[in-house]
């Protein structure tokens, strides 16, 4: 019995020394981290917003600046692959029709008139 004393008071210590270093000692520090570091789905979330601020301002050129910043080849494609990933989650269809505005607008280049908030 005193075996497995010994042995769940190593892994125990083992724990607490291991979280403790990773958090006082030695904590992970995110610097200047951008847009285009983010995984796929969190990507076509930030396309989503970009599309809803799209949709509220009707300033394309800060939305398209904002795409660029996805680090995709163009706006455009950064839109495609946010369209197929809203796709294949079964995002709501309000929020696919905002991505399909924004995307519509960035190849035809013409803004959206705002929608005025209340």
């Amino acid at each position: 019995m005193s075996r497995w004393i010994l042995f769940l008071a190593t892994i125990a210590i083992g724990l607490a020394a291991g979280l403790g270093y990773a958090w006082f000692v030695n904590p992970v520090q995110y610097v200047d981290t951008s847009p285009d570091t983010l995984r796929t789905d969190y990507k076509a979330d930030y396309v989503l917003m970009i599309a809803e601020t799209y949709q509220v301002d009707g300033d394309l050129g800060a939305a398209v600046r904002r795409l660029a910043a996805l680090g995709e080849k163009s706006p455009a494609a950064a839109i495609e692959k946010a369209s197929q990933f809203a796709e294949q989650q079964h995002y709501a269809q309000a929020d696919k029709i905002l991505i399909q505005k924004l995307a519509n607008a960035i190849q035809v280049g013409n803004p959206v008139q705002a929608t005025p908030q209340p």
